[in-house]
């Protein structure tokens, strides 16, 4: 196979707060199926993951655990390796930015960066939410609390570093503007462009004094590395990259990155911060960023303080490794979020896993044995249905191609299996049953069975990057390895007389879900009826406000408006701004609800409105009004819409 050159990738470094679950999980194993892919492919890949080992987070942790910063992200970057591996991650690299290198390196660069000016000493005073070590100006809250993660902030002010970005942003801008592929997919570009780059970059902040456990700037050590010039930089420092030029061989050859694959909740980090810090040492910049969506769970995004969190180690305990892997790989849209839970793990088991691929590859081995003892060979009676199956076969390596080329690992997965739906089809068409109760037509089965066997081994081939162990348990029932990549092309590969083995293994056996959810019952039993709920019917109480006169309740005005307009508020990922026409009067009115509703799907729909509500600016943005929600117990929201068809402007009373 033809050498394709390097293939550098990374993924984010996961923060060592805490054991990570699945949804943090899928990143490594998405990374993993696109550095095996490569490899395939024919790449020299590197692939670099790894923890984010400093910050105040931390500090507090280990202090509540009564041990050292140390000893914590010890436990804890043990931990996320242990789940790494357990998900079969081939990584070449686990970087620990509390090794001592990457320490070195990061004061070296700090310095470096001082002294060209970049960075200077100020003072910090601002709002700073310590889970996402961020600060932020009263009017980037949402509702009062953290953009980013909706926490409570507190008022802060500190001495600090800070580096120039005003500086490099215009070279920025022009950089994404001509490369339309750095940041993937589109949706991310817009949004860093429209909402950070455009409007306009303050300088950040880049040292801390609040905490100690970070990399101390050598040259004022009251003050430690703030978080992200010490995290980014893991992706130069540990090939080798030195400030004082005597960078390493690995590092010359694998720079700049061929892929950071990342979470979109961090794109701003690395598709602003990191190519600034970059341009400023005079380095190329990676040459894609990809902001994967999230996997969540049916109810919403996993969070400890929810109680919804799911496991690796869990489910590969209820599923195995491959069969997890299939399903956060498969599931995961392109750019839009996806969802796991236990009935659609079992679903795609069952149907995908057991019935499409697993029950293919038994009967099929069955059946060599069964008609001709293990031995498959191609007599070469051929007929006009074989055509088909062998053009489907010989082009699917050109489809996943061209989906892994635009990183769509679940379309290209799809692709994988429509090959083995069309070899069960092949199966119904040639009916190897019937062929095998004549001698004349034995040869004939021969030939069904090759081209079965065959398929198969292509199609393994494949699979081979997203699910290692499957792959390698069909190469070995059939007898056989996986096929040159570049050989995919052509049909014909499987030595003819090879025999395969006598006792077909069951890939995926078919799962009971009645089974299965009284096994995670068990596992987890359900909690009691939180104070939040309680009646018959599950209603919800909530804390009873003051009553009013009827007076008070004549101040209200409230009228049906409906939505014109629509899009995200800058800076915010709860706000929408809507344009609500109400009568004759248009109002703009700012509202907490996109993680409930897109701005697209806002438009036209006709909702109930409080009209006369004082104005007021929420980040920013002037609000002319309040669109009226329903919450339930775990904070969903529903816009409360009209029962029957009401014009605009109609009154509510």
């Amino acid at each position: 196979m033809a050498d394709k050159g390097k293939f550098y990738m990374t993924t984010a470094i996961a923060y060592a707060s805490g054991k990570p679950h699945i949804g943090n999980t899928y990143e490594i194993v998405l990374a993993d199926a696109i550095a095996r892919y490569k490899r395939q492919e024919g790449y020299d890949v590197y692939f670099q993951t790894g923890t984010d080992e400093h910050g105040q987070k931390i500090e507090l942790k280990a202090e509540e655990a009564g041990i050292s910063p140390q000893e914590y992200v010890d436990q804890v970057s043990a931990e996320v390796k242990k789940i790494w591996d357990l998900m079969n991650a081939s990584y070449d690299n686990f970087i620990r930015t509390t090794d001592a290198d990457h320490k070195k390196q990061v004061q070296k660069i700090f310095k470096k960066l001082y002294d060209k000016g970049d960075i200077y000493k100020g003072s910090y005073e601002g709002l700073y939410c310590t889970p996402c070590e961020s600060f932020w100006t009263e009017s980037q809250l949402v509702d009062g609390k953290c953009p980013d993660c909706g926490r409570e902030v507190k008022p802060a002010k500190e001495e600090a570093y800070f580096f120039k970005m005003s500086k490099y942003a215009d070279r920025l801008i022009e950089h994404i503007n001509t490369h339309p592929e750095f940041i993937q997919p589109v949706s991310r570009k817009n949004e860093m462009m429209n909402n950070f780059l455009l409007p306009g970059l303050q300088d950040l902040c880049v040292s801390r004094t609040s905490f100690k456990w970070g990399i101390p700037v050598d040259f004022d050590p009251k003050h430690v590395v703030y978080v992200w010039l010490d995290a980014l930089t893991n992706y130069i420092t540990k090939i080798g990259y030195d400030a004082d030029g005597n960078s390493s061989e690995l590092f010359n050859k694998n720079w700049p990155a061929d892929l950071h694959l990342i979470g979109k909740d961090i794109i701003r980090f690395h598709t602003i911060y990191w190519p600034i810090f970059l341009m400023a040492l005079d380095l190329p910049l990676p040459k894609q960023v990809f902001g994967h969506p999230w996997l969540l769970l049916g109810d919403g995004k996993m969070s400890k303080s929810k109680g919804n969190v799911l496991y690796a180690d869990e489910l590969v305990d209820f599923f195995g490794v491959d069969a997890v892997r299939y399903f956060v790989l498969h599931e995961m849209p392109f750019d839009n979020d996806g969802v796991i839970t236990w009935d659609l793990l079992v679903e795609r088991i069952n149907s995908d896993l057991a019935n499409t691929l697993g029950n293919l590859v038994n009967r099929t081995i069955s059946m060599s044995n069964k008609y001709f003892g293990g031995v498959v060979t191609d007599t070469k009676v051929s007929e006009a249905v074989d055509d088909d199956l062998k053009k489907v076969a010989t082009e699917t390596v050109g489809k996943v191609e061209k989906k892994m080329a635009d990183l769509r690992v679940a379309d290209a997965i799809t692709e994988i299996f429509n090959l083995f739906k069309r070899c069960n089809k092949y199966i119904d068409e040639t009916t190897p049953w019937i062929l095998a109760k004549d001698d004349a037509t034995k040869p004939r089965l021969e030939t069904v069975l090759y081209n079965l066997v065959e398929g198969i081994t292509m199609g393994a081939t494949l699979l081979k990057s997203f699910m290692p162990d499957t792959a390698e348990k069909i190469f070995a029932q059939l007898n056989t390895k996986e096929i040159p990549f570049d050989e995919l092309g052509t049909f014909g590969h499987y030595v003819s007389g090879t025999q395969v083995t006598e006792t077909p293994e069951i890939l995926f056996a078919r799962l009971d879900i009645e089974e299965v959810m009284k096994k995670v019952e068990e596992l987890h039993p359900k909690k009691e009826e939180s104070e939040a709920a309680a009646g018959e019917e599950g209603g919800i109480d909530i804390e009873a406000k003051p009553e009013i006169t009827f007076e008070d309740f004549e101040k209200l005005q409230f009228q049906i408006g409906e939505v014109i307009a629509c899009e995200a508020v800058p800076k915010s990922k709860k706000l929408l701004c809507s344009k609500v026409k109400v009568g004759s009067s248009v109002k703009q009115i700012v509202s907490g609800i996109h993680k409930y509703y897109t701005p697209e799907e806002m438009v036209g729909k006709k909702v109930m409105v409080l009209v006369n509500l004082k104005p007021a600016k929420l980040a920013g943005v002037l609000s002319e009004g309040m669109l009226l929600c329903a919450e339930d117990a775990d904070g969903n929201l529903s816009l409360m819409t009209s029962e029957k068809p009401m014009p605009s402007g109609a009154e509510i009373a």
